[in-house]
């Protein structure tokens, strides 16, 4: 019934805002320089994904011209299916390629990152969905790169899977709640708030840092906003992130809202009397956005 109604909402907001123009505040700056061609070449010869290019990320231009990139691991397609994601899905993915991670790892050095951030689909298909594959590449990285920061952006994991991740050693761990919680079913249906929770909580009960983002205009009131942020918090999550939710393609749904800059700004205020060490809260926001400088800001406000 509740999957029903939330439907309904969803087809009568179609109706009545997706003609609507985006915002003079939502144009996205293209590419620009040659930094982001390189970026580009780089890829391209070692035969990687980004998220960037996936998840039609609006933040490209402004990333790859500064000589960054997400990287996304384990093949191009997902086996779940939330409704406000672009990323390509199938009950299962292809073979792993077991020289992924040594490729990754020369591009990172080829690149000369000082951060960077590794995600992935879910594959679900898999024994450990991708856990060890993880690990194997935080440790090509480690090995050919020892100064470079890693920040991995992950799945659900809990238990043994999550425990591969942190054995290896990750400099940040991320995971996304996405929406609030009465919004939920805009992810797939094996995936929950409160199992988002309890990654989160778990990795930080290990010691790592951890960070997490929400996607607003999805209909959340700003009451529901502050609730999923003190759950957050309580977990532990020291990075919080929000941004804009921009439709990919007309198959995702639809933007029920453009927050305003002004807004994102007081929600910034607001995450930061939470006690988050580092905010990041604007349109254009992901959690792969300003990564590093997040980081940084997270350990001066620790004290490292």
């Amino acid at each position: 019934m509740h999957d029903i109604s939330f439907k309904f909402v969803y087809t009568f907001l179609m109706q009545s805002i997706q003609s609507k123009p985006k915002p003079a505040w939502l144009k996205v700056q293209l590419p620009h320089g040659n930094e982001w061609r390189h970026v580009e070449e780089v890829l391209a010869s070692h035969g990687l994904h980004t998220v960037c290019d996936e998840a039609r990320c609006p933040n490209k231009g402004e990333c790859w011209g500064s000589g960054t990139a997400t990287f996304m691991i384990m093949g191009e397609v997902c086996t779940r299916g939330c409704r406000f994601c672009a990323v390509k899905t199938a009950r299962r993915g292809g073979p792993l390629d077991p020289e992924e991670p040594r490729r990754l790892a020369e591009a990172v050095k080829s690149l000369s990152l000082k951060y960077t951030v590794i995600t992935s689909v879910d594959r679900d298909d898999l024994p450990d969905r991708g856990a060890g594959h993880f690990a194997a590449c935080i440790g090509a990285i480690r090995e050919s790169s020892p100064e470079t920061k890693i920040e991995v952006l992950i799945p659900d994991y809990t238990g043994a899977e999550l425990a591969q991740v942190l054995a290896a050693k990750p400099d940040m761990l991320a995971h996304n709640v996405e929406t609030v919680r009465r919004l939920q079913p805009v992810r797939d249906h094996r995936a929950s708030f409160d199992k988002s929770l309890q990654t989160l909580r778990e990795a930080r009960t290990g010691g790592t840092p951890t960070k997490s983002s929400l996607l607003l205009g999805l209909g959340e009131t700003e009451e529901e906003v502050m609730q999923a942020l003190a759950e957050l918090r309580a977990a532990g999550v020291s990075i919080i992130v929000m941004g804009q939710y921009l439709r990919p393609t007309p198959q995702e749904i639809p933007v029920v809202e453009y927050i305003t800059p002004t807004q994102f700004a007081d929600y910034a205020r607001k995450a930061k009397a939470f006690g988050f060490t580092s905010v990041v809260s604007a349109p254009f926001a992901r959690t792969s956005f300003h990564a590093r400088e997040a980081w940084g800001v997270s350990l001066e406000d620790a004290g490292v």
